[in-house]
């Protein structure tokens, strides 16, 4: 039986930028009708090998055929006329024409002297059609869908000049179960038409349920490529990181310890500290050298207690000690003068400044505390620079690199590296490891564990259960914007058996209904879950 020929192959890939190789030597195969997953950390060359068969970049050495035919491309327009779309993760649509303007943009049907909508509203139909999606009135305004609806509307715009490679870029990101679950029965119907799917995605349970074929990067160069089914997770990722995972899977162990000295002073204390509509009064205290965890649903509270801890906002009542002295911390400038630092969830729009460099970014807040009428010299940048690249690993290590050039992991660890050079007693890391890798991930957590080490007082936020259990000392529980109570993390601390007492006590949706029909049921001890936590 003669072996399936690759719809795309590409060989001894190598792209090269100043200052770094992207990547070096890379093979890569894609099937038709299979989906393909390409894994590896942030930055370890997967959006360069995307962008270089979509033509977005050009191949510094070797080869890419599509379909038998050895090809250059010299622009995107190139790709597509070979049959390669992309749907990225950031939906790439226009909210304010309808969903049919969006399905054939580009590639209008014409009349005899323009274009001819009638015919146009036809053809996005037969493309929606294609995905189950006839039902949808072409003249509706896009922007009415939702997310998740406006991802299917992109694949049917993908998928409008009859593709024979799907590129989807981190479609999931922004669904929740039932919308991946909706898309992924698109795939599949797509997969069994033929069409060959290169699928990118960070969650590792969605990569095992949707690929039957994946190839593995790391630091530029290929490391392998596999059959889902044949490799486990373990595998997985020690292939990934180059590490193996047992050594992960220690970390923060020691941050499992049993109860402090009650008599310890805390480096924090808040006394009845709230903001109307944001948090209800909360008492809260925080010791050096502690991680403290924060959990709870998306929308409890979390982050309005962490900016309220930062002056971010302003708290209506309560007051803040630190170091047994009162603290009236009316702005974040108070807050850093203290030593407070606070690393905000929303990275892209309140964190990293993407048209700065990377060396801009690590000072920004050193300059700021120190005030703009006092230049910092190019020696004391270079100082500060050098040792935060050297200590959290960001690659490429090129500080006059623009950060929006780096990878979501990398733009993390500037973020990290900016709050770390204030030289913070106190460390609020809102969602730090979101949206990046594992590699990323563990380094970053890595540091964390670190910088508790070193007696660095930090609160710690995250949507990921594990997270939270691995690296917290103590965890604190928040439930409809208030504080409603602690767990001393302990080596029987699990995130199953957190997991049991949710569900124990009727946490999630479907249970609070069991529970109104069973009659009602004790206040929740603890409270953490979330639906990234399928990861």
């Amino acid at each position: 039986m003669n072996e399936p020929q690759p719809i795309v192959e590409m060989r001894g890939i190598s792209i090269e930028f100043p200052g770094v190789k992207a990547l070096d030597g890379v093979d890569f195969r894609l099937f038709p009708g299979e989906v393909h997953a390409l894994m590896g950390e942030n930055g370890a060359g997967k959006s360069t090998l995307i962008k270089a068969l979509t033509g977005v970049y050009r191949i510094d050495s070797g080869s890419i055929v599509v379909a038998g035919s050895e090809r250059s491309f010299s622009g995107t327009g190139d790709a597509q006329a070979a049959g390669i779309s992309t749907v990225y993760q950031e939906v790439n649509l226009a909210p304010n024409l309808s969903i049919g303007e969006n399905v054939m943009l580009g590639h209008e049907v014409r009349g005899l002297f323009d274009i001819n909508w009638r015919a146009t509203h036809r053809a996005a139909t037969a493309a929606l059609a294609r995905l189950g999606l006839e039902h949808l009135d072409t003249h509706r305004p896009l922007s009415t869908l939702s997310i998740a609806m406006q991802q299917l509307v992109a694949i049917s715009r993908a998928m409008a000049i009859q593709a024979k490679v799907l590129i989807l870029d981190e479609p999931t990101s922004s669904l929740d179960a039932a919308e991946v679950e909706n898309l992924f029965a698109v795939i599949r119907a797509l997969r069994a038409d033929g069409v060959a799917i290169l699928f990118v995605s960070h969650f590792l349970d969605q990569i095992y349920a949707i690929s039957d074929r994946l190839t593995v990067l790391r630091n530029g160069r290929y490391e392998g490529e596999f059959l889902t089914a044949d490799l486990d997770r373990h595998a997985l990722i020690s292939t990934m990181i180059g590490k193996d995972l047992d050594a992960l899977k220690s970390l923060g162990g020691n941050r499992r310890r049993d109860p402090r000295d009650p008599d310890e002073k805390p480096y924090l204390a808040a006394s009845g500290i709230g903001r109307r509509g944001a948090v209800e009064a909360t008492d809260l205290e925080i010791r050096r050298g502690e991680v403290v965890g924060f959990a709870g649903l998306l929308g409890a509270g979390r982050t309005e207690l962490a900016r309220l801890l930062y002056a971010a906002d302003r708290a209506d009542e309560g007051n803040v000690a630190i170091d047994g002295r009162p603290a009236e911390l009316k702005s974040p400038a108070d807050a850093l003068a203290r030593r407070v630092a606070f690393s905000t969830e929303n990275r892209r729009d309140e964190g990293i400044i993407g048209d700065l460099t990377v060396r801009e970014n690590i000072i920004l807040a050193v300059q700021a505390k120190r005030g703009w009428a006092r230049p910092m010299s190019r020696k004391e940048q270079d100082a500060i620079v050098e040792k935060y690249i050297t200590e959290l690993n960001v690659r490429p290590a090129d500080p006059d690199r623009m950060i929006k050039n780096l990878s979501g992991g990398n733009q993390q660890k500037v973020l990290l590296g900016r709050w770390l050079a204030t030289e913070p007693e106190l460390l609020i890391l809102d969602e730090p490891t979101r949206g990046i890798d594992i590699g990323a991930k563990a380094e970053i957590q890595e540091t964390v564990a670190a910088l508790a080490e070193d007696g660095v007082a930090v609160v710690f936020i995250s949507s990921e259960l594990e997270e939270v259990v691995r690296l917290s000392e103590r965890i604190v529980v928040i439930k409809d914007h208030r504080k409603i109570g602690e767990i001393q993390n302990g080596p029987d601390v699990t995130a199953q058996e957190i997991v049991d007492v949710i569900a124990a006590h009727g946490v999630t949706a479907a249970a609070e209904t069991l529970d109104d029909a069973d009659g009602a049921q004790a206040e929740p001890d603890i409270l953490i879950t979330d639906k990234e936590d399928a990861r």
